[in-house]
C-alpha cells in the first residue's frame, strides 16, 4: 500500500472599508473556485476540496478564509504539478496569505507560504513568492 499525504491550508482575503469592494471580490473568489472541475474529474485540486463561508453573519467578519483540504495516494512525487495548479489558481483569486501544509508520511511535514511584493493580489496582477519550511518531529530543519 502506498504513503498518504494529507494536504491542507488556507487563502485569505484582505479587509477593507468599502463593503462593495469586499462583495466583488468575493463573489469573484467564489466563481472562480465554483469554475474548479469535480474533484474525480481532476486528479489535485478540485471544487470539493475548497469551502468558504460568504455570509457576513457566519463566520466571515473582515477577511474571507478560504480553507481547503485533501488526501491523496503520495502526491508527494508529484508536488511540483501539484504546486504548478495551485500557483495558477492563486493568480485568479483575490488574496493577501496562502498557506499550505503536506503532512507525509515518509518526508515529514512541510509548510508553503504564498504572499507578494504588493501585499495583496488581485487577479493577473504581481508575481508570486514562496516560501517552505520541512517540519520534522521535535523541531523545524529551514
Amino acid at each position: 500500500m502506498e504513503s498518504e499525504s494529507i494536504v491542507y491550508g488556507c487563502i485569505r482575503d484582505w479587509p477593507s472599508a468599502d463593503p462593495l469592494e469586499l462583495r466583488e471580490r468575493r463573489e469573484s473568489n467564489r466563481q472562480v473556485l465554483e469554475a474548479l472541475p469535480r474533484g474525480g474529474d481532476w486528479p489535485f485540486i478540485g471544487r470539493e476540496m475548497f469551502s468558504f463561508e460568504q455570509r457576513d453573519d457566519a463566520g466571515l467578519y473582515q477577511t474571507q478564509v478560504i480553507h481547503f483540504g485533501a488526501s491523496y495516494r503520495a502526491v508527494e512525487y508529484e508536488w511540483t504539478l501539484w504546486i504548478r495548479r495551485f500557483e495558477a489558481l492563486l493568480r485568479k483569486l483575490y488574496w493577501t496569505q496562502a498557506v499550505v501544509h503536506l503532512e507525509t508520511e515518509l518526508n515529514g511535514s512541510h509548510t508553503f507560504r504564498w504572499e507578494t511584493a504588493a501585499g495583496t493580489h488581485a487577479p493577473g496582477t504581481h508575481p508570486l513568492k514562496m516560501r517552505c519550511a520541512w517540519e520534522r518531529e521535535g523541531g523545524v530543519l529551514g
